[in-house]
């Protein structure tokens, strides 16, 4: 346990020392703020306000809180995801300088090492998520805040099955990368299309339903969908409170993805819950059996 732990220390001040991996985290985060910025906020406000009866208006800040809980589920979704592919990329930086020769040198259990490497991960990549949901939450708080004591508890755990999740798929993909190449294209690729197909930048009802019944066998559409529930839902509620009746309610949920429907069947919070966390354990004893064959063969 003393080695395992040292190993995971030493992983963790790597990549906050690293600036490049360290800044790399970063940029999902910064890409979605410049979008919000320049044109992500007014399509979210437009799309809201399309929804609702053309006699009905709301207040500016029941509107910039449904618009700035959007935004808020929109990065920590993608940066959960994202930011540990980046904090994982250590893994494969100690192939390409040959470090982790010398690491299996030593007197180190091949599974402390492997697992080393997995909670490192998942400690850096909770950092840098926390970090962010502070900041989104104290926009929140400027912007409109309707979020419950509930509402923080759970959306605080859903990033942290999100960064289960994100560190559990970015450690089985990256222990297959041996270059700096092969790392950049992966970072590139998850970076650029994960947002997209976890329906975190545009919902998923916009795609055709081919695409639709695609997305709904990927777990982070689950995982973004949870966090959007529990960032607007309070606006959502202070919005019916105000006269809007159920049924439109239900049509700002579907629209916003709070609403995820499984060939035609709606999925509840609760099952949501239970496909990302089967999803998890599934991902972790892979990662569990694929470096205990991985080993075999090495010593073989």
């Amino acid at each position: 346990m003393k080695v395992f732990l040292i190993l995971v220390k030493r992983n963790i001040k790597l990549f906050f020392k690293d600036k490049g991996m360290f800044f790399t985290s970063l940029v999902t985060p910064g890409i979605l703020l410049i979008l919000y910025a320049t044109f992500l906020g007014k399509i979210y406000r437009d799309s809201f306000l399309s929804s609702l009866p053309a006699e009905f208006t709301l207040s500016d800040k029941i509107i910039d809180g449904l618009v700035g809980g959007q935004l808020m589920s929109s990065i920590l979704a993608v940066s959960c995801v994202t930011v540990a592919f980046c904090s994982n990329f250590l893994m494969v930086q100690d192939k390409v300088n040959g470090t982790i020769k010398d690491l299996r040198m030593s007197p180190v259990k091949q599974s402390e090492l492997s697992f080393s490497y997995y909670t490192a991960t998942f400690v850096s990549t909770l950092i840098i998520c926390l970090a962010a949901t502070a900041i989104c939450l104290i926009y929140i708080a400027f912007a409109g805040w309707y979020l419950s004591t509930a509402d923080v508890i759970l959306l605080l755990l859903d990033v942290f099955l999100l960064v289960l999740f994100g560190t559990a798929l970015s450690s089985i993909i990256n222990m297959f990368l041996s270059t700096q190449g092969q790392l950049s294209a992966v970072g590139t690729i998850i970076s650029a299309g994960y947002g997209f197909i976890c329906g975190a930048y545009m919902p998923v009802y916009t795609f055709s339903e081919g695409l639709r019944r695609i997305i709904m066998f990927l777990p982070g559409t689950y995982g973004t969908s949870l966090i959007r529930n529990h960032s607007i839902g309070g606006v959502l509620e202070e919005i019916q409170s105000q006269g809007v009746n159920t049924e439109i309610i239900n049509s700002i949920k579907d629209s916003l993805d709070c609403n995820l429907y499984f060939f035609e069947n709606k999925v509840d919070i609760s099952s949501m819950y239970v496909i990302l966390t089967v999803c998890i354990v599934v991902l972790i004893i892979a990662y569990i059996l694929v470096n205990s064959l991985r080993n075999r063969v090495q010593e073989v």
